[in-house]
């Protein structure tokens, strides 16, 4: 067997492990849900009413491609919290002991993680559609917003992976991982739009992976009106390939960092 079957294999030896995790505790996939469904109605019932999306745009339309993101975002945080919980429950020494290939451990924690997130999607697209969200574009080109999502989500946990290698609790990864991802999902136009921000503020919306994400999704749902948002910013006129290069980015930057820092750990 080549040396890429053999990582293929046994990454979904280590994705099954983690799948049937989540089936045996589903108080993961409680949360995991309970969270966006919350963030729905809260931010239509509550906040959709004081807030004007220009254009005329149903706030409901306008939201849920930002919680999609949002929700995907946080969810890749998994990733760094369950890879600190297996090596301070010592399992990461269990697999160094076993004939595996050093990668699989992470490939497969994140595809897992990448299939917890389609769960939540599919909640929060069941959510908004109940709420008045609707899809007004074509079925491929939902599927293609859906699948950014996932691939982003994928990109930023392996972002995780390797903090989860550096802080090895996952308290810490919990704590370190809000204090730069809640300011990065709400600085963006997730849930209002780019003309509310102040003019400081909103540089960094523009240029913000995550609103570029948002505004990607809202394009490829119809969810989104001719000259909206109103800016220059090459990130927001072309959404989707801003994207793609940041998930590229990441993939190409944190992938190599966060298995030579797992092949460091294991050793230790």
């Amino acid at each position: 067997m080549s040396a890429l079957a053999a990582t293929a294999s046994d990454s979904w030896t280590i994705t099954k492990r983690n799948l049937i995790k989540v089936k045996r505790v589903p108080d993961l996939i409680v949360f995991a849900t309970l969270s966006p469904i919350m963030f729905v109605l809260l931010f239509r019932y509550v906040f959709g009413g004081a807030i004007n999306v220009p254009g005329g745009l149903p706030y409901a339309e306008f939201l849920l491609p930002g919680i999609f993101a949002q929700t995907v975002v946080f969810g890749a945080t998994v990733t760094g919290a369950s890879i600190a919980e297996d090596l301070q429950k010592g399992l990461i020494d269990r697999f160094r002991s076993l004939p595996m290939s050093r990668s699989a451990v992470l490939i497969g924690r994140t595809v897992a993680d990448l299939g917890l997130n389609a769960i939540s999607i599919a909640v929060m697209a069941l959510t908004g559609l109940v709420v008045g969200w609707r899809v007004r574009s074509s079925v491929g080109e939902a599927i293609a917003g859906f699948l950014l999502l996932l691939l982003f989500a994928f990109a930023v946990s392996w972002v995780m992976a390797l903090v989860g290698l550096l802080v090895r609790t996952p308290e810490v990864v919990n704590n370190a991982s809000f204090i730069v991802i809640f300011p990065a999902t709400f600085v963006a136009i997730t849930f209002v739009p780019l003309e509310a921000f102040p003019s400081v503020l909103r540089p960094i919306a523009e240029w913000n992976p995550v609103s570029a994400v948002v505004q990607a999704s809202r394009e490829l749902f119809g969810n989104t009106l001719p000259g909206f948002p109103q800016t220059d910013a090459w990130s927001l006129e072309n959404p989707v390939v801003y994207t793609l290069i940041w998930m590229v980015a990441l993939l190409v930057v944190f992938v190599p960092l966060a298995v030579r820092q797992y092949l460091r750990t294991s050793t230790r």
